[in-house]
């Protein structure tokens, strides 16, 4: 299946969300999952902004300049999984189409499933940098944008248990188990790292907020 040729992140709100919900396979979860994580980041970079030049915050100002830098970079990484994710598809589509009985169908297989579970633990991993920031945010950024770093966790917590999903469904395909179970370990580390603060910390500021 040829797919249109189009860079994903480079598109407006309303066509991306039109694309995922077209009959067609990218941009699928792995997008999705890429594009709330840089969601998060943005909303962490938009909090720092606020903050950022104020006398009342000026103590954390250089290390304030640091998490931005950290942001601005994850969201860019976030935003090249989307493509890296696509890309990823059509090696994989051709390899399951090759006939069961051809003597290289395992070894194509094994690249190509290898090669689609990379772009989504990229994204668990950036993801998974965005809650300290934010939870680091939460503790002296500009107290105008709470709300913006709780949404911000949310998105981020969603990010890497979404991009999970796309790691799990392509190391269960993969012929070297020991390569897999290596990725699936990581991708359980990440989740156990990053859900549970991330969640935590939502709750905080929520419970913050209606106090």
């Amino acid at each position: 299946m040829e797919l249109e040729s189009s860079a994903f992140s480079e598109l407006s709100c309303r066509a991306f969300t039109e694309r995922l919900a077209a009959k067609q396979p990218v941009p699928g979860g792995g997008g999705a999952a890429a594009m709330a994580g840089a969601l998060a980041a943005a909303l962490g970079s938009m909090a720092g902004h606020y903050t950022e030049g104020k006398k009342k915050y000026a103590v954390y100002e250089t290390e304030l300049m640091e998490m931005l830098a950290q942001l601005e970079e994850i969201r860019t990484r976030l935003l090249d999984a989307i493509e890296a994710d696509a890309a990823a598809f059509a090696p994989l589509s051709r390899a399951y189409g090759i006939p069961k009985d051809d003597p290289g169908r395992d070894a194509a297989l094994q690249q190509a499933t290898e090669a689609a579970a990379l772009p989504p633990l990229t994204m668990m991993r950036e993801a998974g940098r965005i809650v300290p920031l934010l939870v680091k945010m939460a503790s002296f950024g500009n107290r105008m944008m709470v709300s913006d770093i709780g949404c911000g966790l949310v998105l981020a917590e969603a990010a890497v248990r979404c991009a999970a999903f796309n790691v799990l469904i392509n190391t269960a395909a993969m012929r070297d188990r020991e390569k897999a179970a290596k990725m699936e370990r990581e991708a359980d580390t990440l989740l156990r790292d990053c859900v549970p603060a991330a969640r935590e910390a939502a709750d905080r500021i929520r419970e913050e907020i209606r106090a």
